[in-house]
Formats: structure tokens, C-alpha cells, sequence
């Protein structure tokens, strides 16, 4: 580094003003510089001095100092405007206005005449004789333009779109000359960033990934793919460095990632040269002069840093740079995979002493060995470093929103222990916090569920935090910030506990005295004035101290000033908290000093105030500064220390005979009240069982009491029912008397009709009798004769039965006829309709064959014919003969087609013979099985007659028995 420019700006807090662009003159011994207040400085590298040359009062977002007129220079402003300065005479020359966006850069052409401006949306190419605009390239907003360049050494412009797609087009007459190829297929890389050699024959392109691509603009192809480090993950700037010996093809690429390191590495060889800034001062932006001498960088605390280009080059004590790989053309596929990559060997190798056959090395780059243990302490997780964020608390006086928590998270270095906080979670709810609503109470159940689970968890970590009244409001605001995380929002709690709470707890139960002397040292030496006044108005450091340390300023500040103030807080030595709360109070010293009454502190110390936060933050670096050192409270507390991983520290800086005995009266208390409710609870249940039992009692009783009476009545009843029996008891003597006289008088008469009846009775027996057998001698003869009757009627019956069941079994036997004979029609018919198609394929396929046999005796004709034309019908005779060559084939396909089908119809027929076959073979076995039922049919019929017989004869004997036996009629 030649020169370190830093533009700081003095007064009660300093700060620095930030560069934003630079730019070379084309000489390249002047350089052109502006901030982000819209100051133009020049700076004279060989007369070594500098000069304000102009005021836009406004930031500018593109220089250029390259014009034909060597004094005046463009700059691109905030406001979308061009203007035109000199450096002399630090006037305007012109103001060039059309763009609708910020202008991201400006090129000019060779002769200094004509600069095209590149927005987003839009180019336009400017005169710069008479700054009048010639024409305006506008674009879909779909597209966008990435950059719109001059080609060095000719008149060719070059435009560069969003979507990969490069135009070269002609100055004068804005003729489009090519397009450069789509990169190859699989390539993710978005174009983003360009440079071109100063021939004008490769152009270099890169986005958003390690890969650079080499366009050779004469061939219009892709040259080949150079492989950056894989920490390199995203090129934002591209720059070739010129060499006088080189002529114009330059080899040297310097390439700004976005880890803010410039690499500059030979396009050729691929070989890493040399690297300018690091993790600590990043680089934003860099221009090279035109003679290749000098290396001007924006760095990202603001400042500029010119570098020498001979120093750097000659510089061979670099540690060897990562592995740069170099992929070849793949467009013609004429290189097979394995050739086209290449591993290289770095810078190293050049050495005069180094072996030119020696092995390829690689190796990760590592902090450099003389960095200092402090800049070790600053390096935090994920890449940050504690300076810089410090650096951009300062500028901007808090970090952003979207990033803020992942801020937090790397400042204090949360471990992350899943396992020890699950053990502490799995502990359930402390006895402490159980109650919690009834204390705290909430609208959201889910953040009073987690603030639960948090104090409970810091809790069984160290049993102070379950006696501690306050611990709820400190950890509440937390609680809120990281509720979806429930682990993260524990370890910032502890923490914050571990490390801005120090000496918090070692006068518990009682505030912590020495903590609020530190406070109340603060304000004596700072505003004695205040101090007295508190003093006089009987308010100590328990009332105006504590309530902030306690709440974490929480109640007395918005979420946005709450979390703009811990922004300050976490990037600082655990002791600014204690200069906050010193600044909080000498900033509300106007309020506090009209304040009498005690009420009225405690409230403005527990209440919202119309204060400016951003006053109190720098007051708090102020006295930060400050304060003498023998009461500076940094001389009191310890330096951050993260918590540990895997395990949580111990936390025992408390009294613990206290806590413990605060445990065992709470645990006393808490069984005391256990036993003093089961005993309330034994005792109403006891008076409920004896109210129960009285209930019961007075119940039985009155149940008694109407039983008894029930019992009375009943019994008088029942005296009067027994005397009513006793009177119907003689009433009935009387009438059964009278009965058994009027009994013994209707025995007599009835014994004296029976025997009459029975005299009577029997006479008319006997003449039953004999009736009874002269109609059965009667009934005997008519059944007789009926009988032979029916015997007749049977037979004559049996035969008829006889005859129509020959007559069914004769017409069962046409219809199964009728039906065979059916289907033997059909089957033959069906064989007739088969066969006629199948001699009608057969007359088709003859008659197909006839038309081939006389196309090919035509195309023959016409092959002989044609052969004796003239040369001129050759090309004809050829396309002919293709068509001859094409039926041909046609013809071989039908009759490869005509075989199949005469194979499948022979296929068919046998298949109609088997199908045939096995039908016949079925009649026959049907003609077997009709044969079989008529033989069983008639073994029926015959079995049948041979019954009836057999029943007619016995019939026949019986009959004749009986008449042998009554033989009297």
C-alpha cells in the first residue's frame, strides 16, 4: 500500500466520511475520488497532494475521468442526472439528464468523443462535443441491462443483458454486428460483472458462482472456464491489469469477491499472483490505471487505499493461494471430458529455487501469522468479525432488522446445547413458576407458556434464578424476541445473565449495592448537580438505578428503542450497560430535577419518557470514554465469556446459605400449606359426612314417625273389618242352612227324574243300534260296488298317462332334432361365409399381385425407356430409379404381408377343424348320455307298470279274502 486516505470529519463524534467510486485519468497518474456526500476530490499520485475540485452536495454512483478534455470528467449522481465538471476551473460544463434509475457506470469511447450510460432499465449514448443524447437502447423490464460498453481500439459497442445474452453492435450506425453463443448447457452462471483486454479480443464475464468465462470475441466462442477457490462464491467486480510489454492482450485478471478479496490470477496459466485486502478491511470497489502502475480500492470502512503494482508483483512471500481450476472450450465436443480440466499449480512453482517437476500442492488459506490475539478475540461464528460490526454500529447506529437476531447470535456466541437445555426442559415446571399467570397475566398463552418454560429452565440450572423476584422482567423481552426459538431465547437469557448481570446476585435478596455504587460513581463524577438532587429528595440509587438494571430499560423504552439500544449494548464491554443506565439518567436530568415527590420518580423511572435514544446511546459511549478509570466499572467486571459448549457453566455467584434457606422456607411453607389444605379438606369432609349423617338421621326418623301412624290406622281398619266378618260369618250360617234343606228336597227329585232318564236312555240305545246296523249293511255295498268303479277309472287313467307321456317324450325328442339340426345350419353356414371370405382375400390378394406384377412391368418400360435419353435427364432417371427402389420395397412388404395372412389363415383353419372336432365328439357324447336317459326312462316306465300290477293284484286278493271271510252276506 502506497497511501491510506481517510476522510474523517471532526466534532463531538467523529466519523468517517465514506468513498464511493474512483477513477483513473488516461494517463493514469491522476486519480478521481468521490464520497458519499458528493465530494469530487483529484488526486496527483507524482506530485503526491490532492484537491477538492467539487461539491454535488449529492452521492455519486459513477465516475469517469478519461474524456478527450483531460480536465473535465462525469460523474453519475442520486438523483439520475450526468454532469460534466472541469478540475480547473471546478465549473459545471454541462448537465445531462433522460435516465428514470440510478446509473450504474459510464463508458467512453477511444477518442474521448462519445460515453454511453447504463442503467437497469436503459443505455443512452451521449455526444460528448456537444452532450447532446444520439439514442436510447430501451429494454423489456423483464431483461434488464447488466452494462453497455465501448470495445477498446475499435467502434464497437457491446451490450449486456440479464439474461445471459451479449450484442455487439456497430458505433456510427448502430448496426448489430453478432451475438455471442449461449454459455453451455448445465452452466448456472448469471452475468453480472465484465471486463475486456485492452485489444479488444477477450472478454471475461462472471456472476454469481466461481466460474469465470474467456469469450474470444474474433471466433465468437467460448475459449474456456476458469475455476475460482471454493471460498469464492460470488464475483461482484472484474479488472485487467495492463502491461506495458504485453501489447494490449493482458493476462492479468484481478478478480473482487464477495468476501471482499481481490485475486489477481494469469488467464493463461491460471496461476494465483498475488491478493489485496482481507477479512478485516474488505474492499468494495477497485480501478487500475491505465499504465498498469498503480491499484486504487474503496475499502469498506470508507476509506482508499492505492496500492503499487510493482511491489505487489514482486512480493514472493505470499503463503501458496487455493487450487485454481481452468475448464476448456466444450462447444465442438472434439475434447473428451477428462482433457478439458486442468489442475494448476500456484505462484509458487516460479521461484528460481523450486523444482519445476515438484508435486501440485493445495492448502487452505490461513490468518496470517502475525496477527495480533487481539484481532483473534474480534473473529466471531459465521464469518463476522466483532471490529467490523462495530465499525456499522457506528455508522448507522444499529444493525438491520433482517439480520439483527443472527447478529445477536454471533456476538454472544449462543453454544447451541440441545442436549443440556432438553435435560433442563424435561425437568417439567418449576415449583417457583407454577403460578405464573396469576402474577404475570397474558393474552397469549403461547408466549406465557414459554416464558414458563425459560424461567423454569434457568431455574433447575442454578436455584437463585427460582428466588429472584425480578428474573421474569429480564428475561421478557427476550422471551418475546426469540419465542420460536425456545433454545436460543434460553442462552441469550443466561448470557445475559452470565455476563451483563455480573455481582448482580452477591448481596441477595437485598439490590445489589456494589453494582448501583458503580452507577452512582458514574453520576458523581459526571452531574453532581443531579446526584444532589437526588440525594436531597431522599431517592437512592435502589429507585433510580435499579428499576432500569432490573427491566432492561424495558419499561421505560419501545421495542425499537429497546432493540437499538442492545445493539450497542452486545457490542460492547459488559460495562456500557452501567454507562447506559448513567446515560438514560444525565439525559432526563431536565424532568428529574423539576421532580420532588418520590411518586413521581418511581414513576418516570418505571414509564415511557419523551427521550431521544440516540442521544442517550452516545452519551453512553461518552462516558464510556470518559469516565476516569479508577471508577470506570470496566475496572469491576470481567470481559465477555460465551457459554460454554455442551454443557452450561455452574452458576453459584450468590450467597447460596441464603437461597438454600429461602428454598427450605419456601419448601416448608409450600408443605405447610400442603398440609394445611388436606387438613381443611379432611375437615369439610368431615362436616360434610356429619351434615350428610343428620340428614339421614332426621330422614329416618319422620319415616318412623308415618310408619307408626300408618301402623294405627291399619290396625283400626282392620278391627273394624274383623266385626263386619263376624256379622256376614252368622248371615252365611242362616243361608247355608236354608241351602242344605232346599239341597236335600232337589237330590230327591233329581234322583227320581235320573232313574226315569236311564229307563228312557236305554230304550233308545237299542234302537240306535239296530239302525246302526242296517246302514252299514248297506254302506258295505255301495263301497263295494264304488270301489270296483275306481278300479276301472285307474286303469283307464294309467293308460292315458301312458300315452301322453309317449307323446311328450316323442316331441321332447323332435325339438332336440330341430335344435341339432339348427346348429349344424349355422355351423355350416358360418363354414360357407368363412370360406367365401376367405376366397375373396384370395381373388384381392391375386388381384394386387396382377397390379404389382403390372406396375413393375410398367416401371420397367419405363426404366428402358428412359435409359436412352439425353445426359440433361440423369439427375430424373435417379430420382426415378429411387422410386422404383421404394415400390419395391412396398411391393416386398405386401407380399410379406399376404404370407403372414396365409399363415394365420391356415392357422385359422386348423383351428376351425379342432373346434369342429371336438363338437362332434360332443354330439356323440350327447347321443351316448340321451341314449343312457331313454334306457333309464324306460327301466322307469317298466318299474312303474310292475307296481301297478303288483298293487292291482294284491288289491284283487285282499278283496277276495275278505269275501271268504263274511261269507254270512
Amino acid at each position: 500500500i502506497i497511501v491510506n486516505v481517510i476522510h474523517s470529519a471532526t466534532g463531538y463524534h467523529s466519523k468517517t466520511i465514506r468513498f464511493l467510486n474512483v477513477a483513473f485519468d488516461s494517463s493514469g497518474d491522476s486519480l478521481l475520488a468521490g464520497d458519499h456526500q458528493g465530494n469530487i476530490y483529484v488526486f496527483d499520485l507524482t506530485g503526491n497532494r490532492f484537491s477538492l475540485v467539487q461539491r454535488t452536495m449529492q452521492a455519486c454512483t459513477a465516475l469517469a475521468f478519461n474524456l478527450r478534455r483531460r480536465t473535465e470528467y462525469l460523474v453519475a449522481l442520486a438523483d439520475y442526472s450526468i454532469k460534466c465538471f472541469d478540475t480547473d476551473t471546478k465549473e459545471l460544463v454541462s448537465w445531462m439528464r433522460g435516465h428514470d434509475s440510478s446509473v450504474s457506470s459510464i463508458s467512453i469511447h477511444g477518442s474521448g468523443r462519445y460515453a454511453i450510460t447504463t442503467s437497469t432499465d436503459t443505455a443512452q449514448l451521449w455526444d460528448l462535443d456537444t452532450f447532446q443524447r444520439k439514442r436510447k437502447l430501451n429494454v423489456r423490464q423483464s431483461v434488464g441491462i447488466q452494462k453497455v460498453f465501448f470495445l477498446p481500439l475499435s467502434n464497437t459497442i457491446l451490450s449486456c443483458f440479464k439474461d445471459n445474452s451479449i450484442f455487439a453492435w456497430e458505433c456510427d450506425t448502430l448496426q448489430c454486428k453478432y451475438q455471442l453463443p449461449t454459455p453451455i448447457e448445465g452452466s448456472t452462471l448469471h452475468y453480472k460483472v465484465f471486463a475486456v483486454t485492452r485489444d479488444g479480443r477477450v472478454l471475461v464475464t462472471g456472476g454469481k458462482s466461481n466460474h469465470l468465462h474467456l469469450w474470444c470475441l474474433e471466433s465468437k466462442q467460448l475459449l474456456r472456464i476458469i475455476q475460482m477457490p471454493t471460498k469464492v462464491r460470488a464475483v461482484r467486480h472484474l479488472e485487467f491489469l495492463p502491461d506495458s510489454f504485453d501489447g494490449g492482450s493482458n493476462q492479468v485478471l484481478g478478480v473482487l469477491s464477495q468476501d471482499n478479496i481481490m485475486r489477481f490470477i494469469n488467464i493463461q496459466t491460471c496461476k494465483h499472483l498475488f491478493d489485496i485486502g482481507n477479512h478485516e478491511e474488505g474492499i468494495n470497489t477497485a480501478a487500475i490505471s491505465p499504465n498498469g502502475r498503480y491499484i486504487a480500492s474503496v475499502m469498506q470502512n470508507g476509506s482508499l487505499n492505492i496500492y503499487s503494482v510493482q511491489a505487489l508483483t514482486q512480493e514472493v512471500n505470499k503463503p501458496p493461494p487455493p487450487l485454481v481450476k481452468v475448464v476448456e472450450d466444450l462447444s465442438k465436443g472434439k475434447l473428451g471430458a477428462s482433457k478439458l480440466t486442468m489442475r494448476v499449480i500456484s505462484g509458487r512453482s516460479e521461484r528460481p529455487w523450486k523444482s519445476r517437476g515438484s508435486k501440485t500442492q493445495t492448502r487452505v488459506l490461513k490468518p496470517q501469522v502475525n496477527t495480533s490475539l487481539e484481532n483473534k478475540e474480534n473473529e466471531l461464528p459465521d464469518g463476522l468479525n466483532k471490529k467490523r460490526l462495530q465499525a456499522l454500529l457506528k455508522g448507522f447506529g444499529e444493525y438491520p432488522a433482517k439480520y439483527r437476531m443472527f447478529v445477536w447470535r454471533a456476538l454472544l456466541q449462543v453454544p447451541e446445547n440441545h442436549l443440556a437445555f432438553s435435560s433442563l426442559i424435561d425437568k417439567g415446571i418449576h415449583s417457583a413458576f407454577v403460578h405464573l399467570k396469576d402474577e404475570y397475566p397474558m393474552k397469549s398463552r403461547k408466549l406465557l407458556r414459554v416464558l414458563q418454560r425459560t424461567l423454569s429452565a434457568l431455574a433447575h440450572w442454578s436455584a437463585i434464578f427460582g428466588e429472584t423476584p425480578y428474573i421474569p422482567l429480564l428475561a421478557f423481552p427476550f422471551v418475546k424476541l426469540f419465542q420460536n426459538n425456545q433454545l436460543i431465547c434460553f442462552e441469550v437469557v443466561a448470557t445475559v445473565i452470565v455476563n451483563w448481570c455480573q455481582h448482580w446476585f452477591e448481596y441477595f435478596p437485598n439490590p445489589p449495592a456494589n453494582v448501583l455504587s458503580m452507577v452512582e460513581n458514574i453520576l458523581a463524577h459526571h452531574d453532581k448537580e443531579l446526584l444532589q438532587h437526588l440525594i436531597n429528595c431522599n431517592v437512592t440509587s435502589q429507585l433510580y438505578a435499579w428499576p432500569l438494571l432490573e427491566t432492561l430499560f424495558s419499561e421505560v423504552l419501545t421495542r425499537e428503542e429497546w432493540l437499538k439500544v442492545f445493539d450497542n449494548i452486545f457490542s460492547n464491554h459488559p460495562s456500557y450497560f452501567l454507562m447506559m443506565v448513567a446515560a438514560y439518567i444525565i439525559c432526563s436530568r431536565a424532568p428529574l430535577l423539576h421532580c420532588n415527590q418520590t411518586e413521581d420518580f418511581e414513576y418516570f423511572f418505571h414509564h415511557r419518557n419523551n427521550l431521544d435514544i440516540n442521544v442517550v446511546i452516545k452519551e453512553g459511549y461518552h462516558l464510556m470514554e470518559a469516565t476516569p478509570a479508577d471508577i470506570h466499572p470496566q475496572r469491576m467486571l470481567d470481559d465477555f465469556i460465551p457459554l460454554t459448549k455442551g454443557q452450561y457453566p455452574v452458576f453459584n455467584k450468590y450467597p447460596r446459605f441464603i437461597v438454600d434457606y429461602q428454598t427450605q422456607e419456601r419448601e416448608r411453607i409450600r408443605q405447610d400449606e400442603i398440609e394445611y389444605l388436606r387438613e381443611r379438606q379432611l375437615v369439610h369432609e368431615i362436616e360434610a359426612k356429619a351434615v350428610q349423617r343428620k340428614v339421614e338421621d332426621e330422614a329416618w326418623y319422620r319415616k318412623q314417625e308415618l310408619l307408626r301412624e300408618a301402623e294405627e290406622q291399619r290396625r283400626k281398619i282392620l278391627l273394624q273389618e274383623e266385626e263386619k266378618l263376624a256379622d256376614q260369618r252368622q248371615r252365611l250360617a242362616a243361608v247355608k242352612r236354608e241351602l242344605k234343606v232346599k239341597e236335600l228336597q232337589l237330590l230327591d227329585a233329581a234322583r227320581s227324574r235320573f232313574l226315569k232318564h236311564q229307563q228312557d236312555q236305554r230304550q233308545m240305545e237299542l234302537k240306535r243300534l239296530d239302525d246302526e246296523i242296517a246302514r252299514k249293511v248297506s254302506m258295505r255295498e255301495r263301497e263295494t260296488a264304488a270301489t270296483v268303479q275306481d278300479v276301472e277309472v285307474r286303469q283307464i287313467e294309467l293308460e292315458s298317462q301312458r300315452r301322453l307321456f309317449e307323446q311328450q317324450l316323442v316331441k321332447d325328442q323332435e325339438t332336440v332334432t330341430q335344435e341339432v339340426k339348427g346348429e349344424i345350419d349355422a355351423s355350416r353356414r358360418r363354414g360357407d361365409l368363412e370360406e367365401h371370405l376367405v376366397q375373396r382375400l384370395i381373388e384381392v390378394n391375386q388381384d394386387e399381385d396382377r397390379k404389382a406384377q403390372v406396375l413393375a412391368e410398367e416401371s420397367l418400360a419405363k426404366a428402358d425407356q428412359k435409359c436412352i435419353d439425353t445426359d440433361w435427364r440423369i439427375q430424373a432417371l435417379y430420382k426415378q430409379k429411387c422410386d422404383d427402389l421404394d415400390r419395391e420395397a412396398h411391393y416386398k412388404e405386401i407380399a410379406k404381408l399376404l404370407h403372414d395372412n396365409r399363415v394365420k389363415e391356415a392357422e385359422l383353419l386348423k383351428a376351425m377343424k379342432e373346434e369342429q372336432d371336438k363338437r362332434w365328439e360332443e354330439v356323440t357324447e350327447k347321443r351316448a348320455q340321451l341314449e343312457a336317459e331313454q334306457l333309464a326312462v324306460a327301466a322307469l316306465d317298466a318299474r312303474r307298470k310292475q307296481f301297478l300290477e303288483d298293487e292291482m293284484n294284491d288289491a284283487i286278493d285282499l278283496a277276495e279274502k275278505l269275501q271268504c271271510e263274511d261269507g254270512y252276506f
